[in-house]
Formats: structure tokens, sequence, C-alpha cells
């Protein structure tokens, strides 16, 4: 939802230069005596890219009062392409948790060193605020500087420290490695050390190579280095978890149920009411309207998407400690934990079952694969049980007006709850739809002639998510700005249709909004010359999308392939015929059919003086096998040899 820059958020902008404690400037100071200083190696010759990596270095120090890491990048501009991405030097952080020193910036050519760094002289440092637009205020601050006079063949050397201190983890380090540079490094290192005997274990993902534990000076310590190497490619169209490929986890969180008893605490604090709290007379007049328990819920969920809007305050311990029920309601406005905190409140004083869970809306799938941290989390939902049956609810979203049984449970995958006594990765079932999320019918009137302009019709009938997404749409944008866009976006990509009017109907009842578009269309009645009739050929549109592509030798090579997925889609053209449709005939498929992790249904029929086409998908799973890819290919090719055409008489 979008968030107005005006006086509420000259007040959050008051709260944030309050807020910064820490010098808010880097240091510029040589590396710590436990950093090894590595020398820049030979460029292996590479023609084929603009700008190649001579070293990418990564060292971090973890210990229970903080993580260090220390980061050197070498990288060599071989082709004038490469120039335009290195206008600028820029490091970020957060001055709340966070400490930045920079050590060198300079640029090395025909052998000499040109220093750009000189003590931070030219350095701009500026707190940004990047993501404002999209009500997100991290109070995150940024050293820049321009790279001036840069020339092809010159080699830029950059070398920065930033230092971790995050008073929630409480001494848990947790540390991401990854190889992310083009084409080939002459040098990859990760050294990484922690104290002996502290709870740290690490866990590489295919392509990454291999890693090597020594001790010394009462430290562990992990190295990996590596020359002349690529960085490995995801294997394509394959889910989340096996795109993670040539990455490093180091972690000092024992289990998932350590993060959940750790969070709890700040949860369980935010939600707790005061006296007198005006969250209560609201909770009270909820009770009072709506008798059974799923109607209070819906009702509370309501509330607090309708009467707070988002905005994300994550600053200093912002990002992971929730404002209070009693601010956030204050406020009217909060991100997802204090809108979560505000709906578990108002569900405690209705006698509710309910509890926070932690969740990845991106890379949710294999989060249980994963070692546990913090940062494995960007979303919080409140997880609520009434009448034996679990329902996923999001303060975040808006437009939820059909009662609680039309949510789905959401595709993050993994949910962790928080609770006293910690808990571990929950799965979030996956639900098959039983009915069409989405028909869409093409109905045309040729009774004029085949040569005639024909009045048609799009329609679209969507339920879920797509009809709150529609819904909001058609609220938020006047009427005439969304009409001329429609008819501008459907002119432009169906250029044999022109679009007239543009109506809609919300169906909040049943979950759905459908939307009508007429105007009139052109119809390529083409002549066969095999038969001297002219026919006009029906798209056989089939919701299956373009197939699976082949993979490159690479990790995980062998992946299933990630299918859309809950989907139930149908599909209709309808054609009314001159003359009754006398002498007309048809040619489709019909029955029901499968391929690989989909069902199938089309039919094709001549209904009095009307020509009807209709195909119906539906996804059955997640994700399909390498093997099956192949059986789907050749599956799609046939359906798309499947002729679909209306044949005049001759």
């Amino acid at each position: 939802m979008g968030f107005r820059f005006g006086w509420a958020a000259a007040v959050v902008l008051t709260l944030v230069a309050s807020a910064a404690s820490a010098d808010p400037r880097p240091a510029y100071v040589a590396p710590a005596p436990w950093v090894q200083v590595a020398p820049i190696p030979e460029a292996p010759r590479q023609d084929d890219i603009a700008v190649q990596t001579l070293l990418d270095d990564n060292q971090s120090w973890l210990g229970p009062d903080g993580d260090v890491a220390y980061n050197r990048r070498v990288q060599k501009i071989i082709k004038p392409e490469g120039l335009d991405g290195f206008t600028t030097f820029s490091v970020s952080w957060d001055p709340q948790t966070e400490e930045m020193a920079i050590h060198h910036l300079r640029i090395i050519r025909d052998g000499k060193t040109i220093d750009l760094l000189q003590h931070g002289k030219k350095m701009l440092v500026l707190r940004r605020e990047q993501d404002l637009e999209s009500s997100i205020l991290d109070g995150r601050m940024t050293a820049s500087q321009q790279l001036d006079g840069l020339q092809v063949g010159d080699i830029v050397d950059s070398s920065w420290t930033e230092t971790r201190r995050d008073p929630i983890a409480r001494g848990h380090s947790y540390d991401m490695e990854g190889l992310g540079f083009a084409g080939r490094a002459a040098r990859y290192r990760v050294r990484l050390s922690w104290p002996d005997g502290a709870p740290v274990v690490s866990q590489a993902s295919p392509g990454f190579g291999a890693t090597a534990i020594s001790h010394h000076d009462g430290r562990t310590w992990l190295e990996v280095d590596m020359t002349d190497v690529a960085m490995p490619h995801p294997p394509v169209g394959a889910p989340p978890r096996f795109q993670r490929v040539g990455m490093l986890e180091t972690s000092g969180w024992s289990s998932w149920a350590d993060i959940s008893r750790a969070m709890w605490p700040h949860y369980a604090k935010a939600v707790s009411l005061k006296p007198g709290s005006p969250l209560k007379a609201e909770a009270a007049a909820i009770a009072a309207a709506h008798p059974d328990e799923a109607g209070r819920a819906a009702a509370a969920l309501a509330l607090v998407e309708d009467k707070t809007r988002y905005f994300l305050l994550a600053i200093g311990q912002g990002g992971y400690v929730p404002a209070s029920a009693d601010d956030t309601w204050r406020r009217k406005f909060g991100d997802c934990k204090g809108k979560s905190v505000l709906l578990l409140a108002l569900l405690e004083e209705l006698g509710i079952s309910a509890e926070p869970v932690l969740v990845n809306t991106g890379y949710g799938d294999g989060l249980n694969e994963r070692l546990p941290s913090l940062g494995a989390f960007d979303h919080v939902i409140i997880k609520a049980v009434i009448d034996g049956r679990t329902y996923w609810l999001d303060g975040t979203r808006s437009g939820d007006r059909s009662g609680l049984d039309h949510l789905k449970p959401p595709p993050y995958r993994w949910a962790l709850p928080l609770r006293a006594e910690g808990a571990a990765l929950l799965a979030i079932p996956d639900v098959t739809l039983d009915a069409p999320q989405m028909e869409m019918t093409f109905s045309v009137d040729a009774r004029r002639g085949l040569d005639a302009p024909a009045p048609a019709k799009i329609s679209v009938r969507v339920t879920g998510d797509a009809a709150t997404s529609m819904r909001a749409a058609f609220t938020n944008t006047p009427k005439a700005e969304m009409e001329r866009g429609f008819k501008q976006q459907m002119s432009a990509s169906m250029t044999w249709f022109h679009p007239e009017a543009v109506s809609w109907k919300d169906d909040a009842a049943h979950d759905a909004a459908a939307m009508e578009v007429s105007g009139m269309a052109d119809l390529n009645w083409r002549l066969n010359p095999d038969v001297q009739a002219r026919e006009f050929k029906v798209s056989s549109t089939s919701g299956t999308g373009g197939g699976y592509p082949k993979r490159e030798p690479g990790p995980n090579q062998d992946a299933p392939f990630a299918m859309p997925f809950p989907l139930y889609a149908r599909y209709e053209t309808r054609i009314r015929l001159p003359d009754g449709g006398k002498g007309f005939t048809i040619r489709g498929p019909n029955g029901d059919g499968r391929l690989p992790g989909y069902r199938l249904n089309r039919n094709s029929e001549l209904v009095g003086d009307t020509a009807v086409f209709s195909a119906e998908m539906q996804s059955l799973a997640r994700e399909i096998s390498a093997s099956d890819a192949v059986e789907a290919n050749k599956a799609l090719r046939r359906l798309a040899d499947d002729e679909s055409f209306v044949r005049a008489p001759r």
C-alpha cells in the first residue's frame, strides 16, 4: 500500500535522526592484524568480457561480541563497455548496529598506483533512504565516491571492513559467502574464523568448492582458496532450493528453535495491551457484532488491513523487533511485524488461538535445508486455529472481504512459529485448486458475414488474490484512466481487436471479480486451397506455457522443474456463425488428457449456430522431474499440432 511523504513521514524522519547513536561516518584505517592481505594475481586472458575479476577476497572474524567481515575486490577494465559499471564506488551500513571502515580505493595503471580515497576527503556520506517510495525507512548510511579518470586497462582495487554487533542475535554469528562475479576470477578466497569450541557450523552448496579446516591461536579457521574459477550457473527452471549454488553458509545458531525462543519475548511484550487500551474496545465491538470465532477473526483481519497502512521503520532493532500493538494502532501505520502484533492482540482479546510465524516470501522453498539464521526471514504473518482448522492471516494484505474460508495457505513453504519454548520449522501445506481461479471467454458475433467487422467481447473472471488485485486496481484508479490503459494495452497486443468499452464487477461474496472488454473484431477467414473453403483458426490456448528448456552442464543439472502451482484456468472461444451455422463445420480436440504435472480437458463442438472451443488446465504438483520434463515437451509439441478451426461452406 502506498504512503504519502507528508507530516507522518516527517515524524518518522525525526525518529531516525534521534535513533542514530553510533558514528554515522566510516573510519579510514588499515585492515585488522588478523587479515591476510593478498597480492594481486595476474589476469588470465579473457577477451569475451568487459570487466574481469582478479581478486575476490572475503575474510570474517566471528565471535560472541560481533562479526567482522573484510572484503576486497580487484577488477580490471578490459573493454570500453566496462567503464559504465565503474562510475561510483559505494558501501552501505546501519549505524545503529554496524560500523564501516574503508581501507583503500585506488586505480593501478601501468604499474603505478593512484590513490582515490585520500583518507575520505572526497567521500560523500548520506542517509539515502532508497526505498522510501515503497514505504520502507531503514536508516542505512551510504558512503560513495566517483571514480574519476578511469580508463580501459585500469585496475580498480577497493577494500573495506564491516563490523556487525546485532543485539537481537546476541552473539549468534552468521556469514554467507558466494561466487558472485561474471566470467572467471583469477583468485577467489574465503577465510572464516571463530573461537575453538563455539557452536558454529558451515554448509556449502553444490558448486562452491572444497573447504579446509585448521586450528591455531585458539580459533577454528575455515578456508577456501581457488584460482581461475568460474561462477557456477544455477539450473534454469529449477525450484529455488536448487538455485542455491556456489554458496557457503556459516551459522552460530544451533537450531531453528533457538531463533524461535530468542524472538518470542519481543513479540510477547509487543502484544501486551496497556490498561484502558482502545484496542480492547475494538475487540469488544467485534465480539458483539459476530457470534462465531471465524467471523470475529475475519473482522479483526479487516480492521488491521483497512485502518492501518503499511510502513516499514527498520531502524536499529526495528528490522527485527515489532512496535507494540498500542503504538501501531495509535500511529495507524506499521510494518508486517507491527500489523501482525496488532492482529494478534485483537485475536487474544477475542479468545482465538493464534501465534506469530516468520516466513520467507521469495526463497522459502528449501528453507529447511539451510542453516538457521535470522536473515532467512523477511516477513511475519499469523497462524490461527479456529474450529480445528488452520488459517494463515496476513495484516499487510488488503481487500480480504470474503471471510476466512476463501483464504488459501500462502506459497512460502515453511514457517517458524515464535514460542517461549521454541519451535521447529512448520511446513505450510500445498492446496490443489478444485475450481478455476481464472476463466477467460472470447465471444464474437460473426452473423453479419465473414468479411464484416464482428461485435466481440473478452470476459475475464478471477478469484482469490487475483480478484483482490483487480478489485484494488479498479478502486484506486479512475474509471476513465483504467479504460484508457486497457484499450491501449489490448489494441497493441491484439491488433485485430478494437476495444470500445471496459466494465468490471466485484463479487466479494464469492471472492471473485470480473472484467469485460467489448468492441469490434476483424476475423481473418483465410482460404484453404486444398478444400477451397475459408477457415478461421482458433488459438489453442492451454495455459501450459512454453515448455521446459534444455540445461547446460553444471550443479544440480538434473534438478526438477518448477511449475505454476496452484493453477486452475479455463479458456473458451465462442463464435456465432452466419445463416444459423448452416453448412459450417469445426475441427478441434475433445476429451481429457494428461501430461506430466497437469490435467488437461479440451472440447470442440457446434451448438446450434455457435462454435465453442474450450480448454481447462489444472496443475497437480509444484514440480516435475527432469525426465518428466522431457516427456512433457513431447506432449506440448503434440498439443501445438492439434489445430482448432471453423470451416465455412464451400
